[in-house]
């Protein structure tokens, strides 16, 4: 399964997929692949190269290994979220906010597309500890939609 923790910078999604990897699986963080890949381009096709390489490498890295992916990277736009949904079916998406003042605040995305209409786990990281976020997306990502003969 690819895990993808996503929302604007300073939400939680780096320390949350720490915690979901302590004990398997592995995490493609968004500021780590930019250094690797010396991607400095920050406008919208920059971004959606950018997120469209990680989607590639989790696939990538899920389809050889069959271990959980997790992506932590900001995904801001419906079209790189598409394309990794359009690469595989095994995607869980959680969408994580925060109200309260954390410093990173300028660097928000203003274009931000909020994930409406998109299947997605909401987890607002102000509202809830670190455990109580983690138990939440061990439940959601646990859930299976029921089958054609139990409909």
């Amino acid at each position: 399964m690819i895990i993808v923790l996503f929302g604007q910078p300073n939400c939680g999604k780096s320390t949350l997929a720490k915690r979901l990897t302590e004990d398997r699986g592995y995490n493609i963080d968004g500021d780590e692949l930019r250094r690797i890949f010396k991607n400095n381009d920050y406008s919208r096709q920059g971004r959606i190269k950018n997120l469209n390489r990680a989607s590639d490498v989790a696939h990538y890295m899920h389809s050889i290994s069959g271990e959980d992916i997790v992506l932590s990277l900001v995904y801001p736009f419906k079209e790189a979220r598409h394309y990794l949904n359009d690469l595989t079916k095994d995607v869980k998406w959680i969408y994580l906010t925060y109200t309260e003042i954390r410093g990173r605040e300028e660097f928000h995305l203003k274009d931000f597309e909020e994930p409406i209409d998109e299947q997605v786990l909401h987890l607002n990281t102000s509202e809830l500890t670190i455990n109580q976020c983690i138990d939440a997306i061990k439940v959601y990502i646990h859930e299976e939609l029921p089958s054609e003969s139990t409909k």
